[in-house]
């Protein structure tokens, strides 16, 4: 028994509305960026399944690019964090810390 496209598609779209959520309402760092990172994979979701159902291998290729944007987007987002963690001695981290890093 295989599932419809459509089945994947509305998990995609609950899980972007998931991270979209999380990201609109938490303001610690790490958080946001896992919600990022879950809008990104049902982003992902919707490629792949796009691909399958139209026969076709470039929704399966972007998905690899997609992949390297997130690596990316992560040692950047980590880089950061640590950054203000070193220049606030071990305290938590929230978005409004970000005017640190000014100089």
């Amino acid at each position: 028994m295989s599932l419809s496209g459509n089945w994947y598609l509305a998990l995609s779209a609950v899980l972007f509305a998931i991270g979209a959520f999380g990201l609109l309402v938490r303001r610690n760092v790490l958080v946001m960026f896992m919600c990022v990172e879950l809008m990104l994979n049902a982003a992902n979701l919707t490629l792949v399944t796009f691909a399958r159902m139209l026969n076709d291998i470039g929704g399966q290729a972007l998905v690899f690019f997609v992949l390297v944007v997130a690596a990316a987007e992560v040692v950047v987002g980590l880089g950061i964090v640590v950054a203000i963690f070193r220049r606030r001695s071990g305290e938590g981290t929230t978005a409004d810390d970000l005017h640190i890093m000014k100089g």
